[in-house]
């Protein structure tokens, strides 16, 4: 090919303007030479980018070598940043502007049209129907006395004024917006580490001391689970769906890896830390328009009333979300009457606002540590913050077969939460505060000295928490 062919297939302009926009030297036929195609280097820069709360990321997207020397030519721009810069030049500037990529918007927290609410009367909801309010759920909760209500709130009215009314209506009652929580999904990677229950002092189940004998009976609020997976052969567990049927169903991943960490059959590819323990698993999510796994406050409500009804008084939820006024109040109503109740941090990052309802009084936050006792770094942080477990790289099953690896604050729960349902068995009497108080004096001091915002007490020692328990 030669420039005279060019002239001769009148593609002259393309290629002057390519020319104009890149610069290239010209090869000894006259046309540009682009040099060869670009390379992209490994960005292993040792943490852990592959996770899927990030989105990974293995290359660098930057062509050529970090290490040329002063008397190399200069990088040439690879061919499709040509086209780009070419197009660039030639598109009308408001164009240009609309096609960049827009960032993401963020996923909503709540409901757009509801309202939840207890303690209304039947004169104050007639008064509220009255005004457009309707209902869409009731939830008779023993937690509460008395039932819990989704409300439609009035066409055209905005959720702020809508709740004010409710409030104005009934002021004995509790509302607040009908908020989502999701599943702290962390991430996954596909290295064979892990972090061992050595970590922690995990004791034998075959010589456990007096201060954590006995039977464990685990509740656990997730996503979906798969109850056929080889970790669960011959095991005690119930999975119990209260996601509205017509809804579609959460994914299985997540509720599968923290159900195996508690209770994987002990010959299984993911071994958990009960074997065999009986786990009332409530499956309380649905998949969101936005491809999330969500769940309401009613069905967490509703959820936690469940395992409340059947006598557990231990459970994990691995989830997040924001504030809420209604579901604290049974939070409250729960840890009072002797349930132990541990959540995830939160995976939102060093600066993040508190996650609940890791952050309410009365339940058991549990952030993150990698084997090194290092702190997951998207962990969340804040004085609410009571124990650290394993939660980066953590062995356990994943959703169809087999096994992989974890990381997230989701996974560092069910550490606590198997502790806690040892020292529970043992003490019936035992309240978040004991638990807490058992674990945080036997555990490993990583911060500053004392309870700190980062680790809380520390990395949890259950062997040590056992013994001094047996002493107690």
């Amino acid at each position: 090919m030669t420039a005279d062919w060019l002239k001769s297939r009148k593609l002259l302009p393309l290629w002057v303007a390519l020319a104009l926009v890149a610069e290239p030297q010209l090869s000894g036929n006259g046309l540009p030479d682009f040099g060869p195609a670009p390379s992209y280097a490994d960005d292993d820069d040792g943490d852990d980018g592959d996770d899927g709360d990030d989105g990974g990321g293995g290359s660098s997207g930057r062509p050529g070598k970090s290490g040329d020397s002063a008397g190399a030519p200069a990088a040439r721009t690879p061919l499709p940043n040509l086209f780009r810069k070419l197009t660039d030049r030639l598109m009308p500037r408001n164009e240009r502007r609309q096609t960049r990529p827009r960032r993401s918007e963020p996923l909503p927290d709540r409901a757009p049209d509801e309202i939840v609410a207890t303690g209304l009367t039947a004169a104050q909801l007639a008064a509220l129907e009255t005004g457009g309010f309707s209902v869409i759920e009731r939830a008779d909760i023993v937690g509460f006395g008395g039932e819990v209500l989704r409300l439609r709130i009035p066409e055209g009215t905005e959720l702020e004024a809508a709740r004010d009314v409710v409030a104005a209506a009934a002021p004995q009652s509790t509302a607040d917006f009908s908020h989502y929580y999701r599943s702290e999904q962390g991430s996954e990677c596909a290295g064979p580490g892990c972090a061992s229950t050595s970590l922690i002092g995990w004791p034998g189940m075959s010589d456990l001391p007096a201060g954590c004998s006995g039977s464990a009976t685990i509740g656990l609020v997730d996503t979906a689970i798969n109850p056929d997976h080889a970790a669960f052969a011959g095991g005690q567990i119930e999975v119990v769906r209260l996601s509205d049927a017509t809804l579609p169903a959460s994914g299985k991943q997540h509720g599968t890896a923290v159900a195996a960490l508690l209770a994987g059959a002990a010959d299984s590819r993911a071994p958990g830390l009960l074997p065999g323990a009986k786990i009332v698993a409530v499956d309380a999510f649905h998949r969101g328009g936005r491809r999330d796994d969500r769940t309401g406050v009613v069905e967490l409500i509703r959820a936690l009333d469940l395992l409340d009804r059947r006598g557990i008084k231990v459970a994990n939820m691995s989830l997040a979300g924001p504030p809420n006024v209604v579901f604290e109040r049974l939070l409250g109503s729960l840890a009072a009457d002797g349930m132990v109740i541990v959540a995830a941090a939160g995976n939102g990052g060093p600066k993040a606002p508190p996650a609940y309802p890791a952050a309410y009084d009365g339940v058991i936050a549990v952030t993150a540590v990698d084997r090194n006792r290092r702190v997951y770094r998207r962990a969340a942080r804040g004085e609410h913050i009571d124990l650290a477990a394993p939660g980066v790289d953590v062995w356990t099953a994943a959703s169809v077969s087999g096994a992989r690896t974890k990381t997230g604050t989701s996974f560092a729960a069910p550490f606590v939460t198997a502790a806690a349902a040892l020292l529970k068995s043992a003490n019936p009497d035992a309240t978040s505060s004991d638990i807490v108080a058992a674990l945080g004096q036997s555990a490993e001091d990583l911060g500053e000295p004392g309870k700190d915002a980062t680790f809380g007490w520390g990395l949890i020692n259950v062997s040590a928490a056992c013994a001094a328990a047996e002493k107690a």
